[in-house]
């Protein structure tokens, strides 16, 4: 896909702008691997960092080649040159040169309380800056971008030296110029007239760059591309310096399905969701659920009439088909839930009922008493199948406990607890006795059962504990609060969620662990079955 087939062309900015942001560190083999995933999606621009900052971004531009992107430039991002120097002479310019990337971005004020405040100098003096600087660096560089730090700001404050800064950078030769909300308080009325006042006095195609500190960063985007611009820089996911840049994984979908923009191509569009998830795990994050479009609640029903509509037709409460992001429709079930609800997810589980299916009633009911007690089944959607499973009198009872005993015991005060816990069970009549030893009494107790069951179900040898959550449930009573225990189970195959609630934390945990072998068990089964 050549860029003149397209609309708009993506610039990216994680590995630079998004690398500011507070939580975020990226090796270099991080940035190496996101680079690559970028490309794979067809993003347009990757701007690898300001490799005059630091070693790891000077690194970069030299190991990214080994990747061999087959569609992405590759931008080095840096500044106009100092007041105090000519383009010849600046640091910052020369080691622009020696990144030897095929595309660079120049920033330079356009905001004249920058120019008297931050540089010092004239207006007139920040002018020859931007022109001299662009035109050395066209000179010796394949595609020149000049990014117009604080425009719209500049624009609102002076409007004449603001417009003489864009004049300047397009008389220097620059290929692109694009206007910055870099402070993210602008509105879109101001984005528009801004550009607006551009019409036949800039000829140079334009691109845009928001911030998000008034949440509207895709919004001015938006109103940008209906203006006129072409080029839309932002980061995955809005990562960015204070409340972040603007949101790629929002933007392309915006573009591509709402105004019709073609950026990227359909089947690059279903990897969204993947790209931005895989971008949290690199970045040590947990995903943002709510996230439009790729997070895991985009396209969650939860209200019975809801998923009343959309089991009719998903255009009732979907603004798009979630396939097209890589995303999935999803039926949440809680005490808000309606026969529709329990009929969807039983579906999804091989589970054919209808409405009028006696098993819908009592499933129904179940739910509503057992979230009233401080069950959640929204990530614990294995507790939710083996319920249906039970409900249809189809749960399978794989052991019977006789007993367990947990002890935590703190021998010196500079030493940390001893957990061990024992269980007896009884598995078709045949008595088992175990015990283990763990890092806390709900590790040793999931160690002590599964070691004392492995005898009879050699696959749970396969099965692990991956997360574990525990949320007091306010009431009031302070130690004596009941508490809800949120247990991540795992295999080779795929992981799965369980839950449990009781006043006693080891209990809770208890349930949630049982559930999780159980569900363990049963997916096992049922896969043989289906052979």
């Amino acid at each position: 896909m050549t860029a003149a087939k397209k609309d708009v062309l993506i610039y990216d900015t994680t590995l630079r702008d998004g690398c500011q942001a507070e939580d975020i560190s990226f090796t270099l083999e991080d940035k190496l691997r996101i680079a690559a995933k970028l490309d794979e999606i067809g993003i347009d621009y990757i701007e690898g960092g300001f490799p005059g900052s630091n070693p790891r971004d000077a690194e970069f531009f030299k190991a990214v080649e080994r990747l061999k992107l087959r569609h992405a430039k590759i931008a080095a991002f840096g500044m106009t040159r100092k007041p105090s120097a000519k383009p010849a002479q600046d640091l910052s310019l020369k080691t622009l040169i020696e990144a030897e990337t095929p595309a660079i971005t120049l920033v330079g004020k356009t905001w004249d309380l920058h120019v008297r405040e931050d540089l010092r100098i004239s207006l007139e003096a920040n002018l020859e800056i931007i022109a001299d600087s662009i035109a050395y660096m066209k000179k010796r560089v394949e595609e020149v971008i000049f990014d117009a730090e604080h425009f719209f700001d500049g624009f609102r404050s002076n409007p004449k030296h603001a417009l003489d800064c864009l004049k300047a950078a397009q008389d220097g030769g620059a290929d692109w110029i694009v206007l910055c909300d870099t402070n993210g308080g602008r509105l879109p009325g101001e984005i528009r007239a801004a550009i607006a006042a551009l019409a036949g006095v800039i000829t140079t195609p334009l691109g845009i760059h928001c911030h998000n500190d008034g949440e509207l960063a895709v919004a001015n985007t938006l109103t940008a591309v209906e203006m006129g611009a072409r080029q839309v820089q932002g980061t995955i996911n809005g990562i960015g310096e204070r409340c972040g840049n603007l949101n790629l994984c929002s933007i392309i979908p915006d573009l591509e399905l709402k105004m019709g923009k073609h950026c990227i191509e359909h089947e690059q569009l279903k990897k969204l969701r993947d790209t931005s998830h895989f971008l949290y795990e690199l970045a040590n994050l947990s995903p943002n659920k709510h996230q439009p479009y790729v997070g895991d609640s985009a396209f969650a029903h939860k209200g019975g009439m809801h998923v009343a509509g959309i089991l009719k037709n998903r255009e009732t409460y979907e603004h798009i088909d979630p396939e097209l992001v890589g995303n999935r429709q999803r039926v949440l079930v809680s005490d808000l839930a309606g026969r529709s609800n329990v009929i969807y997810k039983a579906k999804e589980y091989g589970v054919d009922l209808n409405d009028e299916h006696e098993a819908v009633k009592d499933i129904l009911k179940r739910i509503k008493e057992l979230e009233n007690q401080g069950y959640e089944f929204e990530a614990a959607e294995a507790s939710f199948e083996l319920l249906i499973q039970e409900a249809l009198g189809r749960k399978k009872k794989n052991f019977h406990l006789l007993g367990f005993r947990v002890i935590d015991e703190k021998r010196k005060e500079d030493e940390p607890p001893i957990s061990e816990a024992t269980i007896m069970l009884a598995v078709d009549g045949v008595v088992e006795h175990a015990a283990a030893m763990g890092n806390g009494p709900v590790n040793a107790l999931d160690s002590a059962l599964r070691k004392a069951l492995t005898k009879f179900y050699p696959a749970l040898k396969h099965m692990k504990l991956l997360d574990y959550k525990v949320r007091v449930l306010s009431s009031g009573e302070g130690t004596g609060s009941a508490v809800r225990v949120l247990i991540e189970s795992g295999d080779e195959h795929e992981r799965w969620g369980t839950v449990g609630v009781s006043q006693n934390v080891i209990e809770a945990s208890w349930q949630a662990v049982v559930d999780g072998i159980d569900y363990k068990l049963y997916k096992d089964s049922k896969q043989a079955a289906a052979k």
